[in-house]
């Protein structure tokens, strides 16, 4: 081979003297074949996928002066080749030459050829990157360029030498043509760096500097600077995020998701049908089988009892397609995937290239006869190896984490798709809330999972090299050291069990104990009107007791396996150096074989470390993926049931429809007929449970079809019984998406009655709606949502409803201008359910419906002379005609609070007692829809609107506290120091100090081993050739195990205290955060929403619990560790004093500029991660809405966008992790290069066991240092915790719970009320809500309250329990001013029956007396008398009966008579009823009124009312409007001056 080469050049090819000097050299043979054709050849593997682009038609970017200027470079270069090939012929051949003289040898003719091929390939190249427009620069070329450089470089340096040597230059053309294609080869590696912008990448660009980089600036994530720098000198915005790449958009990732995952479920389907069919026949064989069967089988019946149970659930397992989301996903990012495994093996191989560098270093160090340029050669081959390693695991890392990405995004978006279509039976397999949870959490898994799934086959890998490495050092007595490895396995394994049972209880408090804390904030206002506080504070702080010792428990658990973990690399080292010792008298421990050692030992670390970790989450994945699949596979909604044909003449037509809620129960609905002409108005009535709103959901689609056929002509609008209202203004809750059209939309505000509201409403109709339309009352959300069908202008109406939540003479406005024969809506078809009898006179038809059957059809007249069920109805509910808003009452019935959705209306109890099951069912339905909006709740806690373009640009001007939801603070810019102080403070001194005290010398005792390791090698050449004294072996061994093991008690201490302290950190924040938000006025809470404060309880407390004592502990260890390695490599060579405070400076600057960064970043994504969740619990809660009104596609475009805003600062994080740990790498390369550098030139003064020791330390820097300063940055993120958790503890509280005068034990005694000129306001910056009310209550009086909306008869009450205090004027309740008082001596004497009834979860008797101060029998007597007895004896457990969280396992009318109980117990002589009787059925209603006038006849009452007739028979009725009394006289009284109370009397009917 060389002959051939050797004749080829006309030289020697190959000579080892060249290198065995001073300065060595390579033949010039190498240099013109081996070194020309390797550039060459990446060039032409390139090229083909340069030339693909020829192929494809598209756009050419015009041609720019980067562009023309490289294309003459290679055009020169082209020309240089060509000259020197004509050079060569001229020579050879030309007229000058003599015939006889040595021809040229063949290598003078192929290279020229060969280049000025080649320099043709590279222009076609450079053209072919001008077709693909979005390209800047070719990666491959640049790597072409650069090599071709590297490579002529020694050629160069050899013709200089040669022209020195000789002081001439002997073949100057040549020399001339090489030195000017040189020159021109540099022009263009700097000119293929440089970015070529297209038109439209510039344009992009400015969004997106991604867009323009270059190769280099991908590799060391450069373009990402000018984010670093921005967010460096102010603190990010959701503004300053840049726009997505087009492939990492939620749009694109969910169409590739979607169409492969179709594929893949089809593919699923038909294997479970396969199944299920085989499993059947499988089924009648066995049948058939069993009938001949001996006495034999009595015995087996047992053991077969327990296989069947198991059996039906493996069956219930497997009833949904399985094993396709893992394919889907496979398949759907296989590209990322097969890249990202590429860079693993490279990295993987690369990584093990080091130790064996350090092998070399070390042998160069012993021989000091080896040349010093092999010294220098090796440091640079560090360098190399290690930067490449950097490089390639960044790019690793940064698709591994792209992809997480994207399979979270497509998860979440294809949850969100399937929740818009799911059918009630899939719907009521995963409540809302669990929803949700897959949305969150489980996406969030495969996010985790899919980061590190390469791990799965690259840690066998890694184990494997690094065995067989080991084995070549150490022989056989590897296996000693490995199987100590191995034994820790099982013990962290147990550890590991051990700790996630701890775990799970520690779940299961965190979860009662948040329970109850979400009590807390929902009833916050019961709690304080019955002055509860402290009752429910010892129940959150006993749970909280048990949930520390449990984490204690776990702490301790941890801190031994940190134990073992700090022991194991000494233990194993000992043990492998022991053995190989030990093992024969020939076998010396030398410095090459001790460290190479070390460091490959230290390379298996952290897949032995990783491996059960990966497999644990894989498990969990498991878990996940088995829920996925279940709700993505589950059934869609039947579309078909609906027919939409215009032929028809009908507007709505049904023809013996029969429907049920979902497969498998008693249909609701039974052969129902009706046909409905265009622009008729019917009613639908019926009593509670009758079927009316199943009816409209049947019109909607909602509910299984089992039989018969519907036909709708035209659009829909729905308005269901309870209003759902967006997280949105009024205007666009009223538009839903719509166009604007002004003239439309007055006239739908108006008729709805919207106009005094709006005045009301701080911002007009740019009002914000907080989540759940919660600063609307009832009546205003069901007047939004029936403009929202107004506006749409649709075809049909179906009303389920509507007016049962608003005042008398509200419901008749609506009626006579919207829904009646003279509303705006007389000409469409209107379908109505309503209790409202006086509206039924009206109506065009009526249809009766009972159990679920059309009884009767026919107008008003004729169903009154029938005689039949509609009469019946109107005796039960019309008992007096003369009130004929007593049907309004009745509308309550069917309360506001029945979910529309999915719940068949089985709520109320019927006359003759309920079956369990149905109610249970039905409210496991309905709980499920409820708790999904808590949960919504919950998970949303940051509710913030950004002001995005979405929102109209002219709000900003408006008036302050538009906005009833203040922006939740976003901590900005850096952490205070105090909060490290508060936080150490809070563990305690004597903690820390001691702490950190036994790390530092656990430290010591680490470098104190290594040294000791250093010297022992350093025994090899001292005993070199004589047998090595066992004396000297076995004390060796002895102090270099005794080292480890003190290291690991250290550690092992020092945890035990920080956990100890930590602990007591966290007891002291949450106690101060509870006793805290118990005490701040009811202010905080209407403008807090209740999800935020939640978070503090939940997340922060979480993050103060176990994150930050985490990050904290990791932070002192790398501290010192880096600490520790700089001073090791300063003591091997003092001369690296000198760079480490440069690198110091450098460290510091990175470190800040990416914490600040970073720091902001995560704060963005989890601001806009919470409107995600809050966006899809409110889809979830409004399904049927959308659906009716047919709005799915706008929704999921939300959806994409909201998601898109969420990935605009997750994508930025990811990228600058890498930026940091390619800044970070890079400096640790340095470490390792000056080490090494510093160590070959002093290696006459050095022994080779520091040279050892400090280049295996420099090797371990870049993994410290790069964790510490994720650990500072996760310190600062996780220590805003303390300052969120302090923040709510220290709000302003409302005045003392007991102050100094207490009033007597039995007062109030007579109950006299005087107020005196009493004015309030709800926060200083807003007006007067009581402007200065002056008036007496005698004792005993009953006094009615009556006015519109908003005109303070709420407030009235909130100030007798100084809820609002007063801002001028005072109260006197029998003779003591009540602002002298403690709240708790206040309230505890006054009683209120609240509008919404709130439970607690609990037990019943909890929720009537929850300080144990009544006996058992004085609370039956009180059940007694509410009317509750029979029931709550007919319960299994009685008063220990556990109710739900918010009572939802009790109807509505049994919480009000709860409430009812709660006053009957206090025994108070004033009793205040605020709309008690708004959503009660008139049994209920009843029971209540007359309750209250046989038990309270000798107190003080005071009764506020949206129904006149309640209050007719009071003493007096006080009529407030806008905050003043008007009227305040006798009823009589006042309906004689046809004044106020008279026109809402004669609007009433009454």
């Amino acid at each position: 081979m060389s002959a051939a080469l050797e004749k080829y050049c006309g030289s020697v090819f190959w000579n080892a003297s060249f290198l065995q000097r001073e300065d060595p050299d390579l033949p010039l043979c190498v240099e013109r074949t081996v070194l020309v054709w390797l550039p060459l050849a990446l060039l032409w593997i390139c090229a083909p996928f340069h030339f693909s682009s020829f192929c494809k038609k598209s756009d050419k970017a015009p041609a720019s002066r980067l562009y023309i200027s490289k294309q003459i470079v290679a055009g020169l270069l082209f020309l240089t080749a060509i000259a020197e090939l004509a050079l060569t012929l001229g020579e050879d051949y030309g007229p000058s030459s003599e015939s006889s003289a040595q021809k040229h040898p063949a290598v003078f003719y192929t290279n020229p050829v060969l280049f000025a091929v080649s320099w043709v390939v590279v222009m076609l190249c450079q053209e072919s990157m001008r077709r693909r427009v979005k390209s800047v620069d070719s990666g491959s070329l640049f790597l072409f360029w650069l090599l071709q450089v590297l490579c002529a470089v020694f050629q160069f340096q050899t013709l200089l030498r040669e022209a020195l040597g000789q002081d001439a230059v002997s073949d100057v053309p040549r020399f001339c043509l090489f030195y000017i294609s040189f020159g021109l080869q540099l022009i263009a590696l700097v000119l293929s760096a440089l970015a070529d912008l297209s038109p439209q990448v510039k344009q992009v660009s400015h969004k997106n500097p991604e867009a323009k980089a270059t190769f280099l600036s991908r590799i060391t994530f450069n373009w990402f600077n000018s984010m670093v720098f921005k967010g460096y000198k102010k603190p990010l915005v959701q503004e300053d995020m840049w726009d997505l790449n087009d492939k990492d958009s939620t749009h694109a990732i969910c169409q590739q998701f979607e169409d492969i995952m179709s594929k893949e479920l089809k593919k699923a389907r038909s294997v479970l049908q396969k199944k299920q069919s085989k499993r059947r026949s499988g089924d009648e064989h066995l049948n058939g089988l069993a009938k001949g069967v001996s006495q034999d089988v009595l015995v087996m019946e047992e053991t077969g009892k327990k296989k069947d149970k198991k059996k039906a659930k493996k069956d219930s397992e497997s009833e949904y397609p399985q094993s396709w989301l893992i394919p889907t996903i496979v398949k759907t990012f296989r590209g990322v995937l097969i890249e990202s495994a590429l860079f693993k093996l490279i990295q993987d191989l690369l990584a093990f290239a080091s130790p064996q560098l350090l092998k070399l270093m070390i042998a160069f160090t012993q021989d000091k006869s080896s040349y010093a340029w092999t010294g220098y050669l090796y440091a640079v081959l560090l360098v190399v190896v290690a930067f490449l390693q950097s490089v390639i695991l960044q790019q690793y890392f940064q698709r591994c984490f792209i992809l997480g990405m994207k399979v979270r995004t497509a998860i979440m978006a294809a949850v969100y798709k399937k929740a818009l279509v799911v059918s009630n039976d899939s719907r009521k397999e995963s409540t809302g809330g669990e929803i949700v949870n897959l949305m969150s959490a489980d996406a969030q898994r495969f996010n985790d999972v899919t980061n590190f799934i390469h791990l799965l086959w690259s840690c066998p890998l890694q184990i494997a090299l690094s065995i067989a490495f080991l084995w070549i050092e150490l022989g056989p007595s590897v296996l000693a050291g490995l199987l100590v490895m191995v034994l820790m396995v099982p013990i962290n394994g147990w550890l590991a069990t051990k700790s996630r049972t701890f775990q799970v209880q520690n779940m299961k408090f965190k979860d009662s104990r948040m329970k109850i804390v979400n009590d807390i904030l929902n009833g916050i206002k019961i709690l304080k009107y019955y002055a509860w506080e402290t009752s429910f504070e010892s129940q959150v702080q006993g749970i909280r007791e048990k949930e520390l010792k449990v984490m204690r428990k776990y702490a301790y658990l941890s801190s031994v396996s940190t134990f073992i973990f700090a022991c194991a690399p000494a233990l194993v080292s000992l043990a492998t150096f022991a053995v190989f010792v030990s093992v024969s008298p020939d076998n010396i421990l030398d410095a090459e074989k001790a460290f190479t050692s070390i460091s490959l030992f230290n390379i298996l670390r952290f897949p032995l470390a990783m491996l059960p970790q990966l497999i644990s989450s894989m498990v969990q994945t498991g878990v996940s993926k088995k829920r996925l699949e279940k709700f993505l596979s589950g059934s869609d909604l039947d579309t078909t049931a609906i027919n939409h044909d215009d032929s028809n003449s009908a507007a709505v037509s049904m023809t013996d429809g029969t429907f049920a809620w979902e497969k498998g129960t008693e249909p609701v609905l039974k052969n129902v007929s009706l046909d409905i002409k265009p622009g008729r108005l019917v009613a639908v009535v019926g009593a509670v449970g009758s079927g009316k709103t199943s009816l409209i959901s049947a019109l909607l689609g909602e509910l299984h079809f089992l039989k018969g056929h519907i036909n709708m002509n035209g659009s829909v609008a729905y308005v269901p019984q309870q209003a759902w209202i967006q997280n949105a203004s009024l205007k666009d809750n009223v538009l839903f998406g719509s166009e604007l059209d002004e003239e439309r939309y007055q006239s739908a505000v108006d008729a709805c009655a919207l106009g005094p509201d709006l005045d009301l409403l701080p911002g007009r109709d740019q009002t914000e709606i907080g989540e759940k339309g919660i600063n609307l009352s009832g009546g205003q959300k069901q007047r939004v949502s029936l403009a929202r069908a107004v506006y749409s202008s649709a075809d049909v109406f179906l009303l389920d409803d509507p007016l049962s939540a608003v005042d008398s003479h509200v419901g008749k406005h609506l009626f006579e201008r919207v829904i009646g024969p003279k509303g705006l809506l007389r000409n469409k078809t209107r379908i109505l359910v309503t209790h409202g009898i006086s509206f039924l006179p009206y109506v065009d038809e009526i249809v009766v419906l009972v159990n679920g059957v059309v009884s009767e059809v026919g107008s008003y007249d004729t169903l009154r002379a029938n005689k039949g069920a509609f009469n019946e109805f109107m005796e039960t509910y019309g008992k007096d005609e003369s009130s004929k808003d007593n049907g309004n009452k009745a509308a309550a019935q069917e309360s506001a609070y029945e979910e529309v959705d999915t719940v068949p209306e089985v709520l109320e109890p019927q006359a003759d007692g309920f079956p369990e099951d149905i109610v249970s069912n039905t409210l496991k339905r309905e709980n499920s829809l409820r708790s999904s909006q808590r949960h919504a709740q919950r998970n949303g806690s940051v509710r913030v609107r950004k002001n995005s373009s979405l929102r109209s640009k002219k709000d900003s001007g408006d008036k302050k506290g538009q906005r009833l939801i203040e922006k939740e603070t976003m901590e900005t810019g850096t952490v205070k120091f105090s909060l490290y102080v508060q936080y150490l403070k809070a563990m305690g001194w004597c903690y820390v100090s001691l702490s950190f005290l036994f790390y530092f010398i656990q430290n010591v005792a680490v470098i104190g081993q290594n040294l000791w390791l250093s010297d022992w090698t350093n025994d090899a050449e001292k005993y070199f050739n004589q047998t090595y004294p066992n004396h000297i072996r076995d004390t060796r061994i002895g102090v270099f195990g005794g080292l480890g093991l003190i290291q690991g008690f250290l550690v092992f201490l020092g945890t035990i205290l920080l956990a100890d302290g930590s602990i007591g950190a966290s007891r002291t924040l949450h106690t101060n955060l509870l006793s805290n938000i118990l005490k701040v006025p009811m202010v905080f809470f209407d403008t807090t929403p209740s999800g935020r404060v939640v978070n503090r309880f939940a997340k922060d407390i979480f993050t103060v619990d176990e994150m930050i004592p985490m990050s904290f502990r990791s932070w002192i260890l790398c501290l010192l560790g880096v600490l520790g390695t700089l001073f090791v490599i300063c003591l091997a060579t003092p001369i690296f004093t000198a760079v480490v405070v440069p690198m110091a400076v450098i460290y510091y600057f990175v470190q800040r500029f990416y914490v600040a960064t970073s720091r902001q970043l995560r704060r963005l994504d989890s601001v806009s991660r919470s409107p995600i969740y809050s966006h899809f619990g409110e889809t979830v809660s409004g399904l049927s809405v959308i659906r009716a009104y047919g709005h799915q596609q706008r929704f999921l475009k939300q959806n994409e966008d909201t998601i898109d805003q969420n990935l605009k600062s997750v994508y930025p994080w990811i990228v600058s992790n890498r930026w940091l740990a390619m800044r970070l790498e890079s400096l640790g390369n340095l470490v390792v290069f000056f080490s090494a550098l510093f160590a070959v030139i002093s290696r006459n003064s050095l022994n080779s066991g520091l040279v050892g020791l400090s280049i295996s330390y420099a090797l371990n820097v870049t993994q410290t240092l790069n964790w510490l300063v994720r650990m500072t940055s996760e310190l600062e993120t996780n220590i805003v915790a303390v300052e969120r958790v302090s923040e709510y503890a220290e709000i302003k509280n409302e005045a003392p719970w007991i102050t100094s005068s207490r009033p007597p034990d039995d007062w109030p005694s007579a109950g006299n009320i005087r107020f005196e000129n009493y004015k309030v306001r709800y926060r200083p910056e807003l007006e007067l809500i009581l402007h200065g009310i002056t008036c007496d209550i005698e004792s005993t009086e009953k006094i009615g309250i009556v006015g519109r909306t908003g005109a303070g008869k709420s407030s009235l009450t909130n100030c007798l329990f100084r809820i609002i205090e007063a801002s001028e004027g005072r109260i006197i309740i029998d003779g003591v001013d009540i602002s002298t008082l403690g709240l708790h001596d206040l309230r505890s004497r006054l009683t209120i029956i609240p509008q919404d009834p709130v439970l607690f979860s609990g037990t019943l008797r909890m929720n009537l007396d929850p300080f144990q101060t009544f006996s058992d029998e004085e609370i039956w007597n009180v059940l007694e008398l509410a009317h509750l007895k029979d029931y709550v004896r007919g319960l299994p457990t009685g008063l220990q009966h556990e109710v739900s969280e918010g009572g939802e396992n009790l109807s509505l009318g049994q919480r009000q008579l709860l409430c009812l109980a709660r006053a009957l117990l206090r025994k108070s002589r004033i009793l205040i009823l605020d709309e008690a009787t708004a959503a009660v059925d008139l049994e209920t209603d009843d029971l209540i009124q007359s309750t209250i006038r046989r038990e309270f006849s000798h107190c003080t009452v005071l009764t506020i009312a949206h129904r006149l007739n309640t209050i007719l028979d009071s003493s007096r009725v006080m009529v407030l409007d806008s905050g003043k009394i008007v009227e305040f006289d006798s009823p009589s009284a006042l309906l004689n001056t046809q004044g106020h109370f008279y026109s809402m009397a004669k609007d009433a009917g009454l």
